[in-house]
């Protein structure tokens, strides 16, 4: 049974489409979104959803294309950077298990995607309820965790960099980093699960599943108030915080050199092999200065998305509208480990290695040391 909201849209012939990839005819049939469930399904459904046309096939197709390619992206880049990270010793440092669990973390977030894909090909809620809040439930999981995994790789790049000689994470301390990452994220990816605190509900199409926040209550809007400080803002402002100290470390160093070697009358105060090895960690913080970004940026317009749907105006939240910023949380999990690959040495490395057809061209240290050991004994010779 279609409620009521639906019908009286049907009667007035006032259809509100959204953002859609093709426009209706005005003589096509018009199905509205959520016609034809029933029971718990149709409960599971926020009310503002039921004022929106269905979406034409177009749309279900062009974004069950878009989640394929992305799934593939994701499982491939993050399953090699966590079978490279994980078999090769000399990557299993204790600053690198932070990238193994933001691997693992955007790898689980695209395993939720045949259940998107599934319903994009049945056009609309067809795994129902269940599928609903397993879906909702791995990708706040795997959101949640990811935002905090920043933030520590943020705080290890800063700790490293700041202070070069004592600054760098024991394997006990990052492990207790870890631990905590997961015993924050559960309460949150939990208690709506179980309808204690919010709940998990359908959105745009009505093909995906998030938090609720629309529903017009105290609790609803306290709790998405609590997620938006808790799980957003928090490990903003630490990777803006760390991430400017790193800055303003690089920056004060750089000005120390050139001032001591012009006092010395000297080009540069490095030698070639210590300009190298900062170089290498200049990369890395880069890398991760980028993932941290990436999230940043692609976590942004859900952030918003919600505190709209919750304090604003929620008739700028059509279904098309809302299925962007899930799009681009979607994209970060699988622009992380490319990252990585191109921008963490090591990394390539062992990707030349282990895969000589990428044609990545990384110089070996290995190769490197022997050669400069040989041009010593030479030299001493």
């Amino acid at each position: 049974m279609i409620p009521p909201a639906v019908m009286d849209n049907h009667t007035d012939n006032n259809y509100n489409y959204g953002a859609y990839f093709a426009p209706y005819r005005s003589d096509e049939p018009v199905e509205m979104l959520g016609a034809g469930l029933t029971g718990v399904d149709l409960e599971a459904i926020p009310e503002h959803w039921f004022a929106y046309a269905a979406p034409p096939a177009s749309a279900h197709t062009a974004l069950a294309l878009v989640y394929v390619f992305f799934t593939a992206a994701a499982l491939i880049g993050n399953g090699l950077v966590i079978f490279i990270f994980s078999t090769t010793k000399s990557l299993r440092t204790p600053s690198n298990l932070l990238v193994l669990q933001l691997a693992v973390l955007d790898f689980f977030m695209m395993l939720k995607a045949p259940i998107f894909i599934y319903n994009s090909i049945k056009r609309g809620f067809a795994t129902g309820v269940i599928g609903c809040q397993i879906f909702a439930f791995m990708g706040s999981c795997s959101g949640i965790g990811a935002g905090l995994t920043n933030a520590c790789i943020a705080y290890d790049r800063h700790s490293t960099i700041t202070r070069p000689l004592d600054g760098r994470l024991s394997r006990g301390k990052v492990l207790l980093m870890m631990v905590c990452v997961w015993l924050y994220t559960a309460p949150w990816a939990i208690l709506p699960l179980l309808h204690i605190w919010g709940r998990y509900v359908p959105e745009g199409f009505l093909t995906s599943c998030t938090f609720d926040y629309l529903t017009d209550t105290f609790d609803y809007k306290l709790f998405v108030a609590c997620m938006f400080v808790c799980v957003y803002v928090f490990p903003m402002l630490a990777i803006m915080y760390f991430y400017s100290g790193i800055v303003k470390q690089v920056f004060a160093h750089e000005a120390a050199l050139r001032e001591q070697a012009k006092k010395m009358n000297v080009d540069s105060l490095r030698s070639n092999q210590a300009a190298g090895a900062e170089s290498a960690e200049i990369r890395i913080a880069k890398a991760a200065l980028t993932v941290c970004f990436l999230y940043v940026a692609s976590w942004t317009p859900y952030g918003v998305m919600s505190l709209i749907g919750a304090f604003g105006d929620k008739t700028l939240l059509t279904p098309g509208v809302t299925m962007i910023p899930a799009l681009a949380c979607k994209g970060v999990a699988c622009i992380d480990p490319w990252v990585y690959a191109i921008s963490h040495p090591k990394y390539r490395q062992e990707l030349q290695r282990r895969m000589p057809w990428l044609q990545i061209d990384e110089p070996d240290d290995n190769v490197s040391n022997a050669t400069n050991n040989t041009a010593n004994s030479a030299a001493t010779a």
